[in-house]
């Protein structure tokens, strides 16, 4: 039986999405009232649990099929656009969200354009990225090698990696994803959100596995 590498991903984090979902809730208290934008995030993220807010958005650079009718119970729109250039206004959203996207932006420029326009468009934020400082790079689901010159990723991504085994990405695949693919430090997300409080999520209670930046509420956020 083959699997994807997105099977594998569903499998190894499903208890921690879960767990993380529950400290989004206590963190932020979505009101039933609210209306919520995900940005990068897909309709199927919030079908595995009771829908916490009055509406939901999806925002992804490409259509993401999704059927409403499936789902009676969940109010859940998809909507085209680049997190790093919204046509959304100011504080147009109680909550904004975002999980495991911020690190697929681009370089260290997109990645503040995307934090920005995070910033402009939500009330309250919830923005979690997996963590540099942690030895096992969530991607390729393999230790130390995002710790390693691009030459020696591109190098090792296919033949000595889970995601290369899996995958079976050709050269091309493999050049687009070490160049998308841009982890950060904590010192990086902490000037990248400097309105929010970092809580650090970690394995075993040491190793930082992620950061989540938390903005709760009115605070004034110009990017």
């Amino acid at each position: 039986m083959s699997y994807s590498i997105h099977s594998i991903y569903r499998r190894v984090f499903k208890l921690w999405r879960k767990k993380r979902f529950e400290w989004f809730l206590k963190a932020l208290r979505p009101q039933p009232s609210d209306i919520l934008l995900d940005v990068g995030g897909y309709p199927g993220s919030w079908t595995a649990y009771p829908q916490p807010v009055a509406r939901i958005d999806t925002l992804n650079l490409h259509p993401v099929g999704w059927n409403p009718s499936e789902f009676p119970a969940h109010h859940i729109h998809t909507i085209v656009g680049n997190g790093c250039h919204m046509s959304f206004p100011d504080r147009s959203y109680d909550i904004v969200f975002s999980n495991s996207v911020m690190e697929h932006v681009g370089n260290w420029e997109s990645q503040k354009r995307f934090a920005s326009e995070l910033r402009r468009v939500g009330k309250s934020l919830w923005v979690q990225t997996p963590a540099y400082e942690c030895p096992v790079e969530p991607h390729y689901l393999a230790p130390f090698v995002h710790w390693l010159p691009c030459s020696i990723q591109r190098a090792l991504a296919r033949w000595f990696t889970p995601w290369g085994w899996i995958q079976r990405p050709t050269r091309q695949e493999v050049n687009a994803m070490i160049a998308t693919t841009r982890l950060l430090r904590k010192k990086e997300v902490m000037e990248l959100f400097p309105d929010c409080h970092i809580e650090v999520e970690r394995f075993f209670g040491v190793v930082p596995k992620s950061y989540i930046a938390i903005r709760k509420g009115n605070s004034s956020s110009k990017g």
